[in-house]
């Protein structure tokens, strides 16, 4: 499975390199970092948006986690892929913004990876 992880902060890439390390050695799962919403736009028009698993933090500079959700939803051809939301915050406002943008799931940080590594197992993907 490829998993797009979209977040401003550069040191989220070294943690879920080594809390996946045997799932990316076995080649279950492959990570790509961009740190903006721009970016992953970028990336997903030009690789496409199917087979991926999107895990995108809400607050970034520029376009918002969720303004990236929208966008997502809106220029992909059904059925859009797995986006799950990343907040510090877990308030009622973000998580019903993020459902109603259609979010298939929403986590707060600090992230627990051991239900990360379920959910991820329990998608068909």
């Amino acid at each position: 499975m490829k998993i797009l992880v979209v977040d401003d902060e550069y040191d989220i890439q070294p943690l879920f390199q080594q809390r996946f390390r045997r799932e990316i050695k076995s080649n279950e799962l492959e990570l790509k970092f961009v740190h903006s919403g721009e970016e992953a736009m970028e990336y997903l028009e030009t690789n496409g948006y199917r087979d991926k698993l999107i895990l995108s933090d809400i607050n970034m500079p520029g376009m918002s986690g969720l303004e990236l959700l929208d966008k997502i939803q809106k220029s992909c051809t059904p059925p859009p892929p797995v986006v799950m939301m990343i907040s510090a915050y877990g308030d009622e406002e973000n998580i019903n913004t993020a459902q109603k943008l259609g979010a298939d799931d929403f986590l707060t940080k600090p992230l627990d990876f051991n239900l990360l590594k379920e959910k991820i197992k329990s998608l068909n993907v």
